[in-house]
């Protein structure tokens, strides 16, 4: 098992109607990348599509990725601007998998993709610590 620290919040900045399958040919075709940039994706139904397991390691957060595990809803943007337009099954989805790897992983660090050194996004377009404060 490989020892996991951080649970990473993510948004995929695309419209909320797209396709998981057209975001990991993105990933495969622009990128080429071999493995997801995330463990799971939150349809806007709340629905968690897994794309890897746990135990694999994701393209999350460029040099964070042994230690972390990636979530992401669909969504985080309207036209190129960051905006929280999670949904409500993405934001009940996402509490239920905060908590699942808080008791899964004790003492994870619950963070946003934009809280590493070093990153210029706006990823997941809302502040995760402030939304912690308000779910616990």
């Amino acid at each position: 098992m490989r020892s996991v620290t951080h649970l990473v919040l993510h948004c995929t900045a695309t419209a909320q109607n797209t396709p998981v399958e057209n975001i990991k040919k993105y990933w495969k075709e622009n990128l080429g990348w071999k493995s997801p940039g995330y463990h799971k994706i939150i349809e806007p139904s709340g629905k968690v599509v897994v794309l890897a397991d746990d135990e694999k390691i994701c393209n999350g957060v460029k040099g964070h990725n042994m230690t972390s595990i990636h979530v992401s809803y669909i969504g985080g943007v309207k036209g190129s601007k960051p905006v929280d337009n999670r949904t409500a099954g993405q934001r009940k989805a996402m509490i239920a998998l905060v908590r699942y790897y808080r008791s899964k992983y004790p003492g994870i660090i619950v963070c946003g993709h934009r809280d590493f050194p070093g990153v210029a996004k706006a990823c997941p377009s809302f502040d995760v610590k402030t939304w912690l404060s308000d779910i616990e």
